[in-house]
């Protein structure tokens, strides 16, 4: 990503970027700006060397407030396949398992994706609508030790579609989005993965393509039509479809005792992708349900502490507390996510503390309160 002159001039006199980074509020000496003034006035050696560059979390607060336009996460994104090539690596959580299962899975290794699916609902082999799974087979088997069934978001989604008619197309043949792959700088594998779900895909005749993830959702929508192009499908993220679909639908929910929640915005879901709305809506239909917005929400919602799987620190958990803390000044018992990381993050940082809030993702809400 190329900076206008006119661009780094402002940025200098500027700091908002540094004022809105949860990374620096926690992380001493990191700063967007510092980061931008130093691949200016320093040899690019040395900021290939520096382990500054895999702090970001690409959750895009600071570009979203910046005066001057500047894609901070693009921008560092372009420094880290560099890095990597100068053998500077990122620190990957879960001993880079996540990683690892990202690589398979873009060598070509056979899968069954549709097991948990043909047990949950009814699925096709081809159709109008494509229901992207994404990695949540596989967080399901990583974090039961959390007391976390991640499948059962997959199969709510499933649920909730079925309950409108529609028979989505679930493939063996779809592979990782590339998130992780794409943040960490490992552009071949990104690109590998990209094509293969683009082929998969266009060879089932879909022609829209629902996301449960968020991250899924903002690759296909900015990664994949950057790098290779218009897509020759539609793609929506499961929250906005269900929005405009469930109202109007023969569905009812219970009527039960109110209850205090509140909502997590996604950093791919709502800064990266617009989406604030649907998922308010979503928890509106449910009868009983109060939402109470927590002190940063929106755009100014603070990401749930890591990202693409590494990284994970002491900032992390201090951001996660953070969050926490303010979920339960609004008086709310749960906190409603439609990202399966927030729900696995968050959840994560109640463990061996005091705070004793449930985090559950919007799919199993709306589905576990259907009449």
């Amino acid at each position: 990503m190329q900076l206008s002159k006119q661009q780094i001039d402002y940025c200098m006199e500027c700091g908002v970027c540094t004022g809105s980074c949860p990374v620096a509020m926690d992380l001493e000496g990191f700063s967007p700006r510092q980061m931008i003034k130093r691949t200016l006035d320093e040899p690019e050696e040395d900021i290939l060397q520096s382990k500054d560059i895999w702090a970001c979390l690409s959750c895009s607060r600071c570009s979203d407030r910046c005066p001057v336009e500047i894609d901070f996460p693009a921008f560092i994104r372009t420094y880290r396949n560099k890095a990597r090539q100068a053998e500077n690596v990122p620190k990957l959580s879960h001993h880079g398992m996540f990683h690892t299962i990202t690589s398979i899975q873009a060598k070509g290794v056979k899968q069954d994706r549709i097991a948990w699916a043909k047990q949950a609902g009814k699925i096709s082999e081809k159709g109008e609508y494509f229901y992207f799974t994404g990695c949540i087979t596989y967080y399901d088997v990583a974090f039961q030790y959390l007391d976390l069934h991640m499948i059962e978001s997959a199969k709510n989604n499933l649920l909730l579609l079925n309950k409108l008619g529609i028979e989505p197309v679930i493939s063996n043949d779809e592979c990782c989005c590339g998130h992780d792959a794409f943040w960490c700088g490992d552009d071949d594998t990104f690109l590998t993965l990209a094509r293969k779900n683009i082929e998969t895909i266009a060879a089932t005749g879909a022609k829209t393509v629902i996301f449960g993830c968020p991250e899924g959702y903002a690759m296909f929508r900015e990664a994949y039509t950057d790098q290779l192009g218009p897509l020759p499908f539609e793609i929506v993220h499961i929250t906005e479809f269900l929005a405009k679909e469930l109202p109007g639908a023969d569905i009812s929910f219970k009527t039960g005792s109110t209850r205090t929640v509140t909502y997590q915005d996604p950093c791919r879901l709502g800064r990266r992708s617009g989406v604030y709305d649907a998922p308010r809506d979503l928890i509106s239909l449910v009868p009983g349900t109060l939402l109470s917005e927590m002190e940063h929400n929106r755009e100014n919602a603070v990401c749930c502490g890591t990202t693409a799987w590494m990284e994970c620190s002491t900032c992390s958990k201090v951001m996660q507390i953070k969050r926490l803390k303010e979920a339960e000044a609004v008086g709310a018992q749960t906190i409603i996510t439609a990202c399966p990381k927030c729900q696995i993050h968050l959840t994560c940082a109640t463990k061996n503390t005091n705070h004793d809030i449930d985090i559950i993702d919007l799919a199993s809400y709306l589905a576990d309160n259907i009449e």
